[in-house]
C-alpha cells in the first residue's frame, strides 16, 4: 500500500532497502561522462507499489474498468501529488486503453499482460530511440522536455504508437508516411484512456523510425496540423516537434511514436478525483494510511493539488490568442493612464 511504501518503508526499511537501491542507481553514474536523465517505471496502476516509485517517468494509471485494488484512487492521488512536483516528464499509460487496443485494433480475444507489455515496450522504446541510435534529426529527453513543457506543472503526456501489431505477429505490408501519421494521431492509438478530441494540444512530439524522406515527414505533419487546427492551441506557434531515426524497430520497416501534451489529460485526473472524493468524504479505508503514520491533511493537500492541476489544464484549453492580446493591451492602457513616474 502507498502508506507502507512511503512512511513505513522510509522509517523501518531505509537501512536495508534504500542503500542498495541508491547504490544500484548511483554506482554506474560515477563511471559515465554524459549521463542522460533517469528513467524510472511506476509498477502497477499507481497502486500497491506507487509509494516506492512516485518520481517515475512512465506511470501506469488507474482504469475505471480494469482495477485490482480498492484503494487505487487514494494511491493515485497521493502519487500524482508527487509526480506534479518531482518529475520533469510523465508518460501516462493505463490498462483500460491498452485492453481497448488489444480488443478493438488487434482483435485479440483474450489479451494477456504480455500483450499489454508489448504495447508499452514499443512506445517506451520509441520515446528513448534517440538515446540509443543516430538519426537525421534526433531529440533526447532534455530536448523533448524543452519543447513539450510550456508550464512546469503541465508535464503529463499521452503516448501513442503506430503501427500497432500483436506480439509475435508479422507485418503484412510496410506503411507509408501518410498512413503512419494518420494512425499516430488517431484517438484509438492513444495509450491513456482520455480522448484528445475533448481537449487541445499544447505541444506534440513525434519520433519516426526507418528510412524516409524528411521532406515528406514535414509535409505530412504540416498537413495534419492544418486539417486539425482546432485541436491545437493557437497561441503556441510551431508546437509540433519532429525527430527522425534511420534505424527501424525489429520486425518493422517504419514506425512512429506519438507524445502529446493535451489538455484532454484532465479527464484522467477528474476520473481519479471523483473516485477519491467519494471514498475520502466517508473516511473509508483511511485507517490503513493513518496507522502507518500519515495524516489526513496529506490527503487534503493531494486532492487540492490535483484539482488545481485540472483547473490549469482547463484554463489553457480555453485560452485564445485574442485573449492574450487583450490582456497586453489592458496593461499598456493602465501604464499610459498612470503616466510617467
Amino acid at each position: 500500500m502507498w502508506a507502507t511504501q512511503t512512511c513505513s518503508w522510509s522509517a523501518s526499511a531505509s537501512t536495508t532497502t534504500r542503500p542498495p537501491l541508491t547504490n544500484m542507481c548511483l554506482g554506474p553514474s560515477w563511471w559515465t561522462w554524459s549521463l542522460e536523465p533517469w528513467i524510472v517505471f511506476g509498477l502497477g496502476p499507481l497502486g500497491t507499489s506507487s509509494g516506492l516509485t512516485t518520481s517515475s517517468l512512465f506511470s501506469v494509471v488507474p482504469s475505471p474498468k480494469v482495477s485490482d485494488t480498492v484503494v487505487e484512487p487514494y494511491n493515485a492521488t497521493l502519487s500524482i501529488h508527487q509526480l506534479v512536483e518531482n518529475t520533469d516528464e510523465t508518460y501516462c499509460i493505463d490498462n483500460e486503453a491498452l485492453y481497448d487496443i488489444c480488443f478493438r485494433t488487434l482483435k485479440l480475444a483474450t489479451p494477456t499482460y504480455g500483450d499489454l507489455n508489448h504495447l508499452v515496450s514499443a512506445t517506451m522504446s520509441g520515446v528513448t530511440t534517440s538515446l540509443r541510435f543516430p538519426g537525421q534529426l534526433n531529440a533526447d529527453l532534455r530536448k523533448l522536455a524543452v519543447n513539450m513543457v510550456p508550464f512546469p506543472r503541465l508535464h503529463f503526456f499521452m503516448p501513442g504508437f503506430a503501427p500497432l501489431t500483436a506480439r509475435g505477429s508479422q507485418q503484412y505490408r510496410a506503411l507509408t508516411v501518410p498512413e503512419l501519421t494518420q494512425q499516430m494521431f488517431d484517438a484509438k492509438n492513444m495509450m491513456a484512456a482520455c480522448d484528445p478530441r475533448h481537449g487541445r494540444y499544447l505541444t506534440v512530439a513525434t519520433v519516426f523510425r526507418g528510412r524516409m524522406s524528411m521532406k515528406e515527414v514535414d509535409e505530412q505533419m504540416l498537413a495534419i496540423q492544418s486539417k486539425n487546427s482546432s485541436y491545437f492551441v493557437e497561441w503556441i506557434p510551431n508546437n509540433v516537434k519532429v525527430a527522425v531515426c534511420d534505424i527501424p524497430p525489429r520486425g518493422l520497416k517504419m514506425s512512429s511514436t506519438f507524445i502529446g501534451n493535451s489538455t484532454a489529460i484532465q479527464e484522467l485526473f477528474k476520473r481519479i478525483s471523483e473516485q477519491f472524493t467519494a471514498m475520502f468524504r466517508r473516511k473509508a479505508f483511511l485507517h490503513w494510511y493513518t496507522g502507518e503514520g500519515m495524516d489526513e491533511m496529506e490527503f487534503t493537500e493531494a486532492e487540492s493539488n490535483m484539482n488545481d492541476l485540472v483547473s490549469e489544464y482547463q484554463q489553457y484549453q480555453d485560452a485564445t490568442a485574442e485573449e492574450e492580446g487583450e490582456m497586453y493591451e489592458d496593461d499598456e492602457e493602465e501604464s499610459e493612464a498612470q503616466g510617467p513616474k
